[in-house]
């Protein structure tokens, strides 16, 4: 192992503060960055580094990257966390919150991936974890915007963990079920942010993306499928996991609420699927 250095995106809450803090306890030389520096001072007291990183700016992933590598030799470990959930029926998200769902979920994890593979090649060691979802694996309705994004991104690491293997790097998937963080009601407001208001009695699909939004932070906080969901340690112990083995699986669930659903819509196939779905949400124009 060239470089014990972790660089974690996405640090400012949720599963990238935890993991963070939890990887520098575990004596892990640990880089967390958010957008605004400023949020990640309990996580410095903690021993981590930290630095400003906005990874839909090429300049600021280059700058993040370059000081770790002038510090450490490399990049040791690579973590893609950041991101966010844009929901709300296809039709109704404006073009340019698709694409600011996408620069953020999927480009801004290449631009990285991108950015640390020549010193880890150079090095011949290195490990490239991307935080998916179980949603990579299946699609809620109102869903449709940031499943596409987690589909893209299991795709891109199902083809880079082929291609760089031979170069002594693994790429590796995380994917959280039901985490008890603010996701269910950030979810939930940018439904109100990224389409036209809900209450707007000519939106075809004001009732339907109100009743995602109300069944989103539902599921997070009081739904029967948050009994199946954990804390975001439990992802930071699984991304542990992932890193230090010898061999790493190519995805690693986290909570039950992960595996249940991703074997429901295994066995379900689509039109049952469909049909379990209609008991769940309304669906528009009936």
């Amino acid at each position: 192992m060239s470089s014990r250095a972790v660089l974690i995106t996405g640090c400012s809450t949720g599963i990238g503060h935890a993991t963070a803090a939890h990887l520098a306890g575990k004596g892990w030389t640990v880089y967390a960055t958010a957008r605004r520096p400023e949020t990640l001072a309990d996580l410095e007291a903690k021993g981590c580094k930290t630095l400003a990183l906005d990874v839909t700016d090429e300049a600021s992933r280059a700058a993040a990257v370059a000081a770790v590598e002038s510090a450490e030799g490399a990049v040791g470990v690579l973590v893609n966390n950041a991101g966010y959930s844009q929901s709300g029926a296809v039709e109704s998200v404006p073009d340019e919150r698709v694409r600011a769902q996408f620069d953020t979920n999927v480009f801004g994890l290449l631009g990285m991936c991108r950015a640390v593979l020549p010193k880890m090649r150079e090095a011949g060691w290195g490990k490239i974890v991307n935080v998916s979802s179980m949603g990579g694996r299946f699609t809620f309705p109102g869903g449709g915007i940031y499943h596409a994004s987690k589909h893209a991104v299991e795709a891109l690491s199902d083809a880079l963990r082929f291609e760089v293997k031979g170069f002594g790097v693994d790429v590796i998937i995380i994917e959280p079920g039901i985490i008890r963080t603010n996701f269910g009601e950030a979810a939930a407001r940018e439904i109100d942010a990224g389409t036209r208001k809900l209450d707007d009695p000519t939106h075809p699909y004001g009732t339907f993306n109100q009743a995602v939004a109300d069944a989103t932070k539902g599921v997070y906080e009081e739904g029967p499928l948050s009994k199946l969901g954990g804390p975001p340690e439990a992802v930071a112990r699984k991304i542990e996991d992932a890193i230090t083995a010898r061999r790493p699986r190519a995805r690693y669930t986290v909570t039950p609420s992960a595996r249940v659903l991703i074997t429901g819509r295994s066995l379900l196939g689509s039109r049952g699927w469909d049909a379990m779905l209609r008991r769940q949400f309304p669906p528009p124009g009936r």
